[in-house]
């Protein structure tokens, strides 16, 4: 894997300000995107290439 030392991680616009579920992604790095959960960033990160992030995106902004 990947150096990901350097992610600059940004709270989803989708999330709510009052702490609940919230989710941060990580799109500065080439080639990955990286989520993770708020709640326990040291839990674990899921890592998307762009295309396949995208298409998530898409289908979950479509179901929404």
């Amino acid at each position: 894997m990947a150096d990901l030392s350097g992610a600059q991680w940004r709270k989803s616009t989708r999330s709510s300000s009052n702490g609940g579920d919230c989710v941060e992604v990580a799109d500065n790095l080439p080639g990955v995107v990286l989520v993770r959960d708020t709640k326990d960033r040291e839990g674990g990160t899921l890592a998307f290439t762009p295309t396949a992030w995208r298409v998530f995106v898409a289908q979950v902004t479509e179901r929404a």
